[in-house]
């Protein structure tokens, strides 16, 4: 390898290590949480590939933020499979894990939906064994005559409407028996693909976790992303979101500064009450709607306590990079950690598909 090959390498691991240090100090523990990279596990794209197989293009062309960014970003060439599929990749990344709740803004809860679809065709179409009626009428014959027929019952409905509440009352019933011993874990398993109309759920349906912030604006007003240049990210230096965050686009009726302004017409408002107390809120309402203050003014404490919630974790993450070799072996372990919890769930997927090697 060339010396710039050499340097472009070292450069590349030194900007993953401040990555992963700021992740870190971010108070993410690793002893509960996995950091690890993903293109050293393999089975990512494997997964993404089978789901690709069966999933309906219309699925992927309905997701919003493509047809948002379509339009955002129309000086790129987006006419690409990975561009339209990335949505996909994000659903092998969410299922390979199992995971049952996803941690998204109110932007990226469609691609949790379509990761609950993907499941759910997944478990429909490969959950089935050949059998699979004849055995989930003798795990329901277990239930006894009442049980059992409230089970159908609920079954129908949520066939029927999607009812949630029906689906939730039969997988009660269900997992009442198992607690009494009347249903083994097979039957259990059967008994609740039986009652979402598929088979043995393989793939786990997942849900959106949101926190009492469902949307923050960008700088332009716009949605938050790397992708539109209006982001601040965590690697940005103070100096960096000082500047990021005194040229964020305001009320555009304030066009000087004597123009009274409405709060809820700008997007500083929204950092606002997220980052400010209510006596800042109050003083920024009144100073906005008389002109008494400047859009400057207004962005000040803001941009205080962006700063001062990141020193903490800037403080931590230094601590890590004083030690690099502990990174690594964090996001060693993490990625061993990882690919073991991916290799089961592709021999689930494989040994169902049929495709036992």
């Amino acid at each position: 390898m060339s010396d710039a090959g050499g340097q472009i390498t070292h450069l590349g691991v030194l900007f993953q290590d401040k990555i992963a240090a700021l992740y870190l100090g971010r108070m993410i523990d690793p002893r509960l949480a996995r950091l690890f990279i993903q293109s050293r596990i393999p089975e990512h794209a494997e997964l993404h590939l089978l789901l690709s197989m069966f999933t309906p293009l219309g699925w992927l062309e309905r997701v919003p933020t493509y047809k948002d960014q379509q339009e955002r970003l129309r000086g790129r060439d987006l006419a690409t499979y990975g561009f339209l599929g990335y949505p996909l990749l994000q659903a092998a990344d969410i299922l390979i894990y199992k995971a049952a709740m996803v941690p998204v803004g109110e932007d990226q809860a469609s691609h949790v939906e379509l990761t609950r679809e993907v499941a759910r065709r997944f478990n429909h179409l490969y959950g089935r064994h050949a059998d699979f009626e004849a055995r989930a009428a003798a795990a329901l014959a277990r239930l006894g005559k009442d049980d059992a027929r409230y089970v159908e019952k609920q079954r129908k409905a949520y066939g029927q409407d999607g009812s949630a509440e029906a689906l939730a009352k039969g997988e009660a019933i269900v997992k009442k028996a198992q607690a009494a011993g009347t249903l083994d874990a097979d039957q259990t398993e059967l008994l609740l693909g039986h009652l979402k109309g598929s088979g043995k759920t393989i793939l786990t349906e997942p849900q959106a976790l949101h926190t009492e912030v469902l949307r923050l604006p960008g700088l332009d007003g716009t949605k938050m992303s790397k992708s539109y240049g209006n982001a601040i990210l965590m690697r940005d230096e103070p100096a960096e979101v000082t500047k990021k965050l005194r040229g964020m686009t305001t009320d555009p009726a304030r066009v000087r500064r004597t123009d009274p302004g409405t709060p809820e017409k700008c997007p500083v408002w929204q950092l606002h009450k997220v980052y400010s107390d209510e006596t800042t809120r109050d003083w920024v309402v009144k100073g906005c709607t008389s002109a008494g203050i400047g859009c400057l003014d207004c962005k000040q404490p803001v941009i205080d306590a962006v700063l001062k919630e990141q020193q903490p974790w800037r403080d931590r993450a230094e601590t890590y990079l004083a030690n690099p070799k502990q990174i690594h072996w964090i996001v060693e372990m993490g990625t061993e950690r990882a690919r073991t919890v991916a290799r089961q769930t592709m021999k689930d997927v494989r040994e169902a598909m049929g495709l036992n090697y």
